[in-house]
């Protein structure tokens, strides 16, 4: 029974839902634990458009005041992310040399009522073809504040730091950072 509720109240969370469970709402362990799925979901969707040939709203993730940092570009308001994105058209696109898929791991997520933390390694892996092995591409970490606006989660501040495989474009705006918090900025 108690695994069936699990697999249930995941489901809630993965549809963004925080709607009373069983004529009762969540206690807070739930409901923090249906939030961190929903942050979880939220950040892998995000994530899962990078190597796809058409164009993503990746904007539609953030707040309209947010703040996205990707190694030193940064783009004010969720009107601006898409220019993060086109100012990396020139650089070398791995999805245009095979298929390119992105690996989220070692996820901290702390969530605080309507507000919360979260914390992320990628890996970017090209596989040229079928009769070749997987190429680690790029790696970093990302910061993520976000904030549960009108039941949905959304970005409100990313931080997005290379470690290995910047693109040429971000050469000049990269500075190494060797962590970050994002509860301070």
């Amino acid at each position: 029974m108690q695994a069936r509720l699990t697999v249930a109240l995941a489901a809630l969370a993965l549809a963004g839902c925080t709607a009373n469970v069983g004529g009762q709402a969540p206690d807070p362990a739930t409901q923090a634990m249906l939030d961190r799925v929903a942050i979880q979901d939220l950040v892998g969707r995000y994530y899962a458009n990078f190597g796809k040939s058409d164009n993503h709203a990746f904007e539609e993730y953030f707040t309209d005041d947010a703040v996205l940092d990707v190694n030193g570009k940064v783009a004010h308001g969720k009107a601006e992310v898409p220019g993060i994105y086109a100012a990396l058209a020139g650089d070398a696109n791995p999805a245009s040399q095979g298929v390119f898929h992105m690996i989220l791991s070692n996820p901290v997520i702390d969530v605080n009522g309507d507000t919360a933390t979260a914390t992320f390694l990628w890996t970017g892996v090209l596989n040229r073809n079928i009769d070749d092995h997987p190429m680690l591409w790029e790696q970093g970490r990302e910061y993520d504040r976000l904030v549960k606006k009108n039941g949905k989660w959304l970005i409100n501040h990313r931080v997005v730091i290379a470690d290995s495989g910047l693109p040429k474009s971000m050469k000049d705006t990269y500075t190494p950072r060797t962590d970050f918090d994002i509860t301070k900025d």
